[in-house]
């Protein structure tokens, strides 16, 4: 079933940050990218430039291991956090395999991408495009894709 989701086009990241700062902007109304649920790592050799945000997995570990069930899926299908229920543990930071949760020292709480409820500021104000929320296949739809093109490939139905 489609539903929508943050694409990252990294080859059309200019490296601004302006999504470093309106999702710090939006979410804790202070110009800190230390504060934003997305973070460009730049690769100075490659000449590229990285958005990187919570994937919101199909099976998120850190919902999982949560000892107070702070973390949970909202009618949108985004992994959200009700921060009246969080302790700041920190026990999802460390589930997170990729490290997109990130602790605020002055809330002492920890705080990750919420899709800003429908409506991501990082994808609406990128200047390059680098960041799209967009209706895309689930995972298991996109292997049964993948799954299909390969056989139709072996097949000799496809050209290449």
């Amino acid at each position: 079933m489609p539903m929508k989701q943050l694409s990252i086009k990294p080859e059309k990241c200019i490296g601004c940050r302006t999504c470093e700062l309106v999702c710090s902007f939006g979410h804790f109304e202070k110009f800190n990218p230390k504060l934003a649920n997305v973070t460009v790592f730049e690769y100075e050799e490659a000449a590229v430039a990285v958005p990187v945000m919570c994937l919101q997995c199909e099976e998120p570990s850190c919902m999982e291991v949560c000892p107070v069930k702070a973390i949970s899926r909202d009618e949108n299908g985004a992994v959200v956090m009700n921060y009246s229920k969080c302790i700041g543990c920190k026990m999802c930071m460390n589930a997170c395999p990729l490290g997109n949760i990130s602790f605020h020292p002055e809330a002492r709480r920890v705080f990750k991408c919420d899709l800003c409820g429908g409506e991501p500021k990082c994808a609406r104000y990128c200047p390059g495009h680098a960041i799209v929320f967009e209706e895309t296949d689930t995972l298991p739809d996109k292997r049964k894709l993948v799954g299909e093109k390969y056989r139709d490939v072996l097949a000799g139905e496809v050209q290449s």
